[in-house]
């Protein structure tokens, strides 16, 4: 039996079960069966809990990068992958070692993506109320920053793609959230939900600094949209996989600017 999203479910063959399993995975969830005994043990043991998920979700990570490989066989195109601020580093190691033409690991260090651009990735963030794996303060978030930055060549042509947006550029508008309760709640006043800015300071602060061409961002889910920041094109394109939908955004880029942009969806 499953309780997933608050419906109860019992499956009685196999078939069922593998239904199931497909709605988990594709609302980027994780699984495993256990007993009634085995599921008491780890509802009391968080610890267990945790290195059983990194498990999963590092299995889920190779099986990914098993998928691109095949689906881009035979082509000239090019996938380049970081992690998040969610992503413990254990999880990402399969990524880091993965050697290929196709999958490039382009998390801290300058990559060439053709035409002329550059692009340097970085899946850190900025303090959360969820105290997640990959996240640090803005003044290290800053030096993490600067030391990416060092070898790129021309910023008018170089791509920032950073998991957290820039602070109060509306890409980071969420909830303002109650962290004395667990888990935290949103907080809100005359019935209204308080909105913040989470963004970073120290990567707004390299965006106005250098003015890179393009900056791609996620981490605010519910920030969907794009702004331009003095010459820089910046851009969430959101993220609902809790529901099973992908967001993303194709760019079409020229030299030292952004011709267009289309949001995607599905």
């Amino acid at each position: 039996r499953t309780n997933l999203q608050g419906i109860k479910e019992t499956m009685n063959s196999q078939e069922e079960l593998d239904k199931v399993i497909k709605k988990i995975e594709n609302l980027g969830f994780y699984w495993v069966i256990v007993t009634p005994e085995r599921l008491q043990e780890l509802q009391n043991d968080p610890a267990e809990r945790e290195k059983i998920i990194n498990q999963l979700a590092t299995q889920r990570v190779e099986k990914w990068l098993d998928m691109a490989e095949e689906k881009l066989k035979g082509t000239e195109i090019k996938c380049f992958i970081t992690g998040g601020n969610d992503d413990a580093p254990e999880v990402l190691q399969p990524l880091y070692n993965h050697v290929s033409e196709h999958v490039v690991a382009s998390e801290a260090k300058l990559i060439e993506v053709g035409d002329g651009h550059t692009m340097i990735g970085l899946g850190y963030s900025n303090p959360t109320p969820w105290d997640t794996p990959r996240e640090v303060s803005e003044e290290r978030l800053e030096e993490l920053i600067e030391e990416c930055l060092k070898e790129v060549p021309d910023f008018s042509n170089c791509i920032f793609n950073f998991h957290v947006p820039p602070v109060d550029s509306t890409l980071d508008l969420c909830p303002k959230l109650d962290t004395s309760t667990d888990p935290p709640t949103p907080i809100t006043v005359a019935g209204q939900q308080v909105m913040f800015g989470a963004g970073s300071s120290a990567v707004r602060k390299a965006i106005e600094k250098y003015q890179p061409v393009l900056v791609l961002s996620g981490h605010i889910h519910e920030a969907k949209g794009a702004v331009k920041m003095g010459r820089t094109t910046v851009i969430n394109p959101g993220s609902e996989y809790g529901e099973g939908v992908l967001r993303g955004v194709i760019v079409n880029l020229a030299d030292k600017e952004v011709l267009g942009y289309q949001m995607t969806s599905g």
